[in-house]
């Protein structure tokens, strides 16, 4: 039983004044649904941190990416290409490509690109290091993602928990003060429906950031599926005239 709803009324029944601000709530509240709220405004914290730092990281790679392939189609070297983006490649494009040419060099250095039997399993190496590459700079993008599809999904569910805790503190009061006057279930009210609005203020912006950001990062993972099928071909064709 919340005893400073009980509080809000004096015993004479005269109603005292009571505030209804964010911070009163919070300190109104019970143990259960301070714990809700703080559980909800962290989360809302953190979605936004992640929600932030996925817009710009899309950005800029999506500029990276456009820098990379203006690069590699000027017609240029790729050795040159290479000994400029192949050391310390900054985005994933770069770094799919760094890993072919690693596996190229490495090997045609070796003299492994002299039969028909030992070129097809150059091209098989090539493919799985850049398949390989993709997949672990795909996960590295998609990080925190989960975070933000579970804050989604379960933040309504928390601030509805709360809700339901707020609403049996109202029922004690009244049970307790043998009145059912607004003035007696408005500050339990208020406090179940605040946790309603912050599990939906968590929610929203998670689940359309998610929505957003799921959308950009597989229009991104086809680019680069793309751009490694277009490059195993030219290593293909350089690996024919070299027969």
């Amino acid at each position: 039983m919340d005893a400073n709803i009980i509080n809000a009324v004096s015993v004479t029944g005269g109603v005292i004044a009571t505030d209804f601000s964010v911070w009163a709530l919070f300190m109104r509240a019970d143990i259960v649904i301070k714990l809700v709220m703080i559980l909800l405004f962290v989360a809302s914290i953190w979605s936004w941190t992640i929600i932030i730092d996925k817009w710009l990281r899309v950005r800029r790679l999506e500029r990276e990416a456009r820098r990379f392939e203006e690069s590699f189609w000027s017609g240029g070297s790729l050795d040159e290409l290479y000994e400029s983006f192949g050391a310390e490649p900054r985005d994933p494009m770069s770094a799919v490509f760094a890993a072919a040419m690693t596996e190229w060099r490495r090997s045609t250095e070796r003299g492994l690109s002299t039969t028909v039997a030992l070129r097809a399993g150059l091209q098989d190496r090539i493919e799985r290091a850049m398949d390989v590459t993709l997949v672990r700079e795909m996960e590295r993008i998609e990080r925190y993602m989960v975070f933000l599809a579970s804050a989604g999904a379960t933040a309504p569910f928390i601030g509805l928990f709360g809700t339901v805790w707020g609403i049996m503190n109202s029922f004690q009061a009244i049970a307790v003060a043998k009145d059912t006057s607004l003035a007696v279930i408005a500050p339990g009210l208020s406090e179940a429906l605040f946790t309603t609005a912050m599990g939906l203020i968590v929610a929203i912006p998670a689940v359309a950031a998610y929505n957003k950001f799921s959308t950009d990062m597989n229009r991104y993972a086809q680019r680069l599926d793309g751009f490694a099928a277009e490059f195993t071909g030219i290593l293909s064709r350089q690996l024919e005239e070299a027969k």
